[in-house]
């Protein structure tokens, strides 16, 4: 339980949802490379949404649609 709280703590204190943070993760570490697990730590990750977003407005400004 003490394990579970400090991450929920450190993606509070670093501005993430704790609860997107950890369903993205249980997610996608089935299958994701053990070469980029680094890709999952706390500090490296950015929310599914912030990068679909991120992604779509950059397709808006190179486009102008």
């Amino acid at each position: 339980m003490a394990r579970a709280m400090t991450i929920v703590e450190t993606a509070k204190m670093n501005g993430l949802d704790p609860q997107a943070y950890l369903a993205d993760i249980l997610a996608r570490i089935h299958d994701h490379k053990i070469n980029r697990l680094d890709d999952l730590l706390l500090r490296n990750w950015s929310s599914p949404t912030a990068t679909n977003a991120e992604t779509a407005c950059s397709i808006t400004v190179e486009t102008g649609r």
